[in-house]
C-alpha cells in the first residue's frame, strides 16, 4: 500500500502514520517528494485491508494499493523520477548526464592515475575501476582487492572524482564501503539476495547491473531487495543481455531505458562496453543510449588496452574517449541534458 500524505502535512502527523503502520505489522518507507510525502507500507499482503483505515488519520490524503510486485521501485510509489546523490553537489537522475569512466581492472598506481586524470580532463564526473573481479575462468585475473581499493582512493584524492567499484562477496561489503562512493553489483550477482540485503542496510549509492538473462521484472525485484532494507539510493544499469547473436559480446537492450522509465522512478545507466565487447561500437551505443533517455553511462577506458589484464578489446583509449565526449555533448544537449 501507498499512503499519500496531504500537501503540508507536518512531521508529527508523518511520525504518527509511520507508528501506526508498524503497529499493523508493516514496515514504513518514506519517500520525500517536492510537494508532499508518500509512505510505502511493505509486508504481508493478506492484511493490507487493515491499512485502508489509515485514510482517517490526520495528514493522510489517500491510501492506494500497489499493483506491481516490486513496490518501492514502482512509479506507483513515486510518480516523479528520483535523483541519487553520488557526492556533494553531484546527483544522477536529473538534467545532468553522468559519465562514469575508467579501466575494467585496477592494475597499478601508474595505470589508474593516468586514466583518472585523462577521463576527468575529458569531462567524466565519476571514476570506475574494478578491485574485485568475478571472472568466468578461475585462472583469470581476479583483481588487486584491497590494494586496488587503496589505489582508487589515491586517484580520488588526486582528481576529486568519486569512485564506483564492484563488491563481489557479502563478507567484503564493509571493506569496500570504506573506500567506494558507489557500490556496484555485477551482472553475476543480480540475484545474490544475501549481498543485496546487506547493501540495503548501507546509506550509500548502489549501481545495480542487470543480469545477462534477467527480465525487467526480475531486475526490479532485485532492486526491491535493496530498497526494502531502507537504502533508497539505487541506480539501475543495463549492460546487455545474452541472445543468439555472436557479433557482439552481449546484446544491448536499448529498449530497456524507456521501459524502465515507465515502470520505475529509479535512475537508469547504460554500460555499452560490456554490452558490445568492442571499443569501436561504444561511441554509437553511447549516443543511442542518450537518445533513449538514460541518466548516465559507464564506459571502460584504459591507456594501453592491448596489455590490459581484462576487457582490453572493449576499452577506449583516452584520446578516443575525449573525442567521443565532445560529440556526446551535442547529443546530450538535444536530449535536454548537460554533460
Amino acid at each position: 500500500m501507498v499512503i499519500v500524505m496531504h500537501k503540508g502535512a507536518d512531521k508529527e502527523q508523518l511520525s504518527e502514520v509511520k507508528k501506526r503502520i508498524r503497529e499493523l505489522g508493516y514496515k514504513p518507507h518514506v519517500i520525500h517528494g517536492e510537494t508532499r510525502n508518500v509512505i510505502g507500507a511493505i509486508g504481508d499482503e493478506r492484511g493490507k485491508l487493515a491499512l485502508q483505515a489509515l485514510e482517517s488519520m490526520p495528514g493522510v490524503e489517500s491510501v492506494v494499493p500497489i499493483l506491481k510486485p516490486y513496490k518501492l521501485a514502482s512509479r506507483e510509489v513515486s510518480p516523479e523520477p528520483s535523483t541519487v546523490e553520488i557526492a556533494p553537489g553531484l546527483s544522477i537522475g536529473g538534467g545532468r548526464l553522468i559519465m562514469m569512466a575508467g579501466p575494467c581492472s585496477v592494475e597499478s598506481e601508474k595505470q589508474i592515475l593516468e586514466t583518472a586524470h585523462a577521463v576527468k580532463a575529458a569531462g567524466a564526473q565519476v571514476l570506475r575501476g574494478g578491485a574485485y573481479k568475478p571472472r568466468t575462468s578461475p585462472y583469470s585475473f581476479q583483481g588487486m582487492e584491497e590494494e586496488g581499493l587503496k589505489l582508487l582512493a589515491l586517484a580520488r584524492n588526486e582528481t576529486g572524482l568519486p569512485i564506483v567499484t564492484e563488491v563481489v562477496n557479502p563478507r567484503d561489503v564493509e571493506l569496500v564501503a570504506r573506500y567506494a562512493d558507489i557500490m556496484q553489483v555485477g551482472a553475476r550477482n543480480i540475484q545474490n539476495f544475501a549481498l543485496l540485503k546487506m547493501l540495503g542496510q548501507l546509506n550509500k549509492p548502489i549501481l545495480l547491473k542487470r543480469g545477462m538473462a534477467t527480465t525487467i521484472q526480475e531486475f526490479l525485484m532485485s532492486a526491491e531487495y535493496i530498497l526494502s532494507e531502507g537504502n533508497q539510493k539505487v541506480i539501475l544499469c543495463e549492460r546487455g543481455i545474452r541472445t543468439f547473436e555472436t557479433a557482439t559480446r552481449n546484446t544491448l537492450d536499448i529498449s530497456a531505458v524507456p521501459v524502465l522509465k515507465e515502470q520505475t522512478h529509479l535512475p537508469v545507466v547504460i554500460d555499452p562496453s560490456h554490452a558490445t565487447g568492442h571499443a569501436s561500437l561504444v561511441p554509437s551505443m553511447c549516443f543511442a543510449s542518450v537518445a533513449a533517455g538514460c541518466d548516465g553511462l559507464i564506459v571502460e577506458v584504459h591507456p594501453h588496452p592491448e596489455v590490459a589484464t581484462s576487457d582490453g578489446p572493449q576499452s577506449l583509449r583516452p584520446a578516443e574517449f575525449a573525442k567521443m565526449m565532445d560529440k556526446l555533448r551535442e547529443y546530450a544537449a538535444v536530449a535536454g541534458k548537460s554533460l
